[in-house]
């Protein structure tokens, strides 16, 4: 049977041993937390419905006319490397899509994951872009710039919406930032890339 000096030299021992890895694992500071780095990887469609129209003067069959337009949900790959010594978390991430030079959608992804240190992480956003909406945001913010090229919203809807899969135009991401935190400090990565990349 251990005598209580002996019990107690091991407790003491496994407190020593804690508290000495506690202190070599490096803590975050001001000076040396650097912004992790996000870039873009890919852009994939990950549902695909084809490219349609309906007015709201055509009577549907089942349902309440409108003007509905096809969807497509496109799924954004991001890397994310933690350059720092400590672990970081990944709190929220957000950007803007463009259709080449015209801004269609804004994304976002609240979903929270902790990157280890050296490590990089991967982070899927799906967007899902509708055929109507996309075609007001054209005609108000894109009307000028659809009129210097010569052609109409519909026209450049259907293009991109049965080309996107062969790459032929830039998806572009801009306006990107990503905020992560690590022991109370935040830092604030910006980001852009487009897909396929120029």
């Amino acid at each position: 049977m251990q005598s209580w000096f002996g019990k107690w030299t091991i407790v003491l021992a496994v407190a020593l041993l804690v508290g000495g890895c506690a202190a070599m694992t490096p803590q975050p500071t001001a000076d040396t937390f650097k912004a992790p780095e996000v870039t873009l990887d890919s852009m994939e469609v990950a549902h695909y419905w084809g490219w349609w129209f309906f007015a709201k003067t055509v009577q549907p069959t089942k349902g309440t006319a409108g003007d509905y337009g096809a969807p497509l949900d496109l799924a954004f790959v991001f890397n994310v490397h933690n350059p720092n010594t400590f672990p970081v978390m990944l709190e929220s991430l957000k950007f803007t899509v463009a259709f080449e030079d015209f801004d269609l959608n804004s994304l976002n992804s609240a979903e929270t994951q902790w990157i280890p240190p050296g490590k990089t992480n991967q982070v899927r956003v799906h967007g899902m872009f509708d055929g109507q909406q996309s075609r007001l945001n054209l005609m108000l913010v894109g009307g000028q710039k659809l009129k210097e090229k010569g052609v109409d919203a519909f026209t450049q809807l259907e293009k991109w919406w049965t080309t996107i899969g062969e790459g032929k135009f830039p998806v572009n991401v801009k306006e990107g930032a990503a905020v992560f935190k690590a022991d109370g400090l935040v830092r604030v990565s910006t980001f852009k890339g487009a897909y396929p990349a120029p």
